[in-house]
């Protein structure tokens, strides 16, 4: 372990999206605070984006990464679509590390285009990956939670969960899905000492960006320039990087935050009420 405090010590915390980006630092952020991790990703070929894939190679520095800091790791590239290599996999991973305490369901796709521009396959994809992906994941992961007596389910939305995103019609749909889900969640698995909260960062610096993304944003800006004031953060800071929303993470997943359930927690920069 490293010399942080140790907040989640001897737990296991289940990553989604885990090769890069936020699933990343949520993954090495609480393996400095003591956990070992269940590291999931496709770690290939995204649909319906343009932005540059994860690859075995991300998971395997991810692991890498969460190693450095004396913590284990299990690794397994798995498409959370599928629900039953999802649930083996988790299955697997939870007998060889002993008990699941956190599960952060982080895994999305954010294809960026006019809502004329958006096709039946986009909208599905990112339904599949966002909506049903996270809920695949909370069905593999939650019975273990249960049998460890309680833990933490976060759920990864976004301020397009809260507000709104534009020229991302499929994600924002997808991300207010994710928030009720956490809520819903939340209610049926207090009884078990589960706590179940949706997380609602700002825009982050990840691969996410890569590609023509920025280009086809700029375009979709200029044929409809209004919109693009709900971009705008309170703070001014126009990106955050996945470590900062990662504290936030690791806030929700040790006992500091052992009474919040069923909330919208926003490391947005204060861009959901401006």
């Amino acid at each position: 372990m490293s010399e942080k405090t140790g907040r989640v010590a001897g737990k296991v915390a289940l990553v989604t999206g885990a090769a890069r980006g936020q699933g990343r630092a949520h993954a090495v952020r609480l393996a400095e605070e003591g956990a070992d991790i269940i590291a999931i990703d496709i770690a290939d070929r995204l649909p319906s984006v343009t932005y540059d894939s994860a690859t075995p190679e991300d998971l395997t520095e991810t692991a890498r990464l969460v190693e450095k800091h004396g913590q284990r790791i299990a690794t397994a590239q798995v498409d959370v679509r599928d629900r039953a290599a999802l649930t083996d996999a988790v299955g697997h991973a939870v007998a060889d590390l002993g008990r699941l305490d956190i599960i952060i369901a982080n895994a999305a796709i954010s294809p960026i285009a006019p809502w004329d521009e958006i096709t039946p396959e986009i909208f599905d994809d990112t339904m599949a990956i966002n909506v049903a992906g996270t809920w695949n994941t909370v069905m593999a992961g939650a019975k273990y939670l249960v049998e460890a007596g309680g833990g933490s389910i976060i759920l990864v939305s976004s301020v397009a969960g809260i507000k709104v995103q534009p020229f991302m019609v499929p994600y924002t749909a997808s991300k207010w899905a994710v928030r009720g889900m956490a809520k819903a969640f939340a209610v049926e698995l207090a009884k078990d000492n589960i706590r179940v909260n949706s997380l609602h960062p700002t825009g982050v610096a990840t691969p996410m960006g890569t590609g023509d993304v920025q280009e086809r944003l700029a375009r979709a800006v200029a044929g409809n320039p209004r919109p693009a004031q709900l971009f705008s953060n309170m703070l001014p800071v126009d990106i955050t990087q996945p470590e900062d929303v990662a504290e936030t993470v690791l806030f929700l997943a040790s006992d500091e935050s052992k009474y919040i359930t069923a909330h919208e927690i926003a490391p947005d920069a204060g861009n959901t009420e401006f």
